[in-house]
């Protein structure tokens, strides 16, 4: 079996094998471990952790103000969104303190450290604009059947305020990798804020010129039903993960084929996994079978160069079977 955990071109630094004499069933281990020993410390962005730092800070300073002026004002949706900013600081701290564990190396216990706490971060962000979504529409409904006077003049300039922040906080967030899922999650409140500023600006439009009151939690209705959609992006990105689904830009049976084409003295490939430890780092299991006179090391060297070099798995593991078919996965379940 070939570990790796650097990429091709990291397995110099020593490498043990047990040949066919010593055998293990007919498969072959060799052990690859880049400048001596096999690292999954995590490389976590501090830019990633200082964006979201700042974002965490304004979000929360301006939540208070928000809050404030929804309940002096009467305004549901200036509540609404100082709900949704509470959520945000929220998954914003959430974010961060993820960030700050995921610079922690693995130990004996969590060998890949706390990489995935990145993808538990997310998934309770996207349970938690489900919750909200909910509150929003239970008290709209009670705004309809009982309506309230909504003070519109100190509504629109909270919500124009929020506005500006929300756009600050976005901007800010771009900077970071947008590619990563807590900053996905995080951009994603943000967008759900940015349109709760715009939905409270024109409800208090709408109250200020015709004091049609409704406008309010009809609006806040809409705003959450966007959020809605976003959380449910979110919830499923993360549990993809968290049930270690193979990533979306990876097809095992295109992975096999590839690989079978691409390095020599390779007979068949099998028993296929890929996963994500957390978001943009993938790993592999394959199991593959040595042609006649093909050299293990030689063959798990090129195999795990393919896989970084297209589909950007700098971890994998690959089993080498000597010349026979191979079994039926542990892992699959029986009929």
């Amino acid at each position: 079996m070939s570990e790796s955990g650097g990429g091709p071109g990291k397995g110099q630094g020593h490498e043990h094998r047990h040949d066919g004499g010593h055998g293990h069933d007919g498969h072959d281990h060799a052990h690859s471990h880049g400048d001596g020993h096999h690292s999954h410390a995590p490389t976590v962005s501090r830019n990633n952790e200082r964006v979201v730092l700042i974002g965490l800070c304004l979000t929360a300073g301006f939540m208070v103000a928000e809050f404030v002026g929804g309940w002096l004002s009467g305004s549901l949706a200036l509540i609404a969104d100082a709900g949704h900013m509470l959520t945000d600081t929220a998954a914003l701290g959430l974010a961060w303190a993820s960030f700050r564990f995921g610079r922690r190396g693995g130990d004996e216990k969590r060998t890949f450290g706390y990489m995935r706490s990145e993808v538990l971060a997310g998934f309770v962000n996207a349970l938690a604009l489900f919750l909200l979504t909910i509150w929003i529409a239970y008290e709209a409904v009670e705004r309809l059947i009982t309506p309230e006077p909504v003070l519109a003049g100190p509504m629109l300039v909270v919500a124009i305020l929020g506005l500006f922040v929300n756009i600050g906080v976005f901007l800010l967030l771009m900077r970071g990798d947008r590619d990563h899922v807590t900053i996905k999650g995080a951009l994603l409140h943000v967008v759900g804020d940015l349109l709760g500023s715009v939905g409270a600006i024109t409800a208090a439009v709408i109250i200020y010129y015709t004091n049609w009151t409704p406008a309010d939690p009809i609006l806040s209705v809409l705003m959450s039903v966007l959020i809605l959609r976003a959380a449910w992006a979110l919830l499923r990105s993360a549990a993809q993960i968290l049930m270690e689904g193979t990533p979306s830009n990876i097809e095992i049976e295109e992975l096999r084929r590839y690989v079978l084409n691409e390095v020599t003295d390779v007979s068949d490939v099998a028993h296929v996994h890929v996963w994500s430890i957390t978001s943009g780092r993938p790993a592999a299991t394959l199991e593959v079978s040595l042609a006649q006179d093909g050299d293990a090391a030689t063959v798990a060297d090129r195999v795990k160069a393919v896989l970084a070099r297209r589909y950007d798995i700098r971890h994998a593991t690959i089993e080498i079977r000597w010349g026979e078919q191979p079994g039926d996965c542990p892992l699959q379940a029986s009929a």
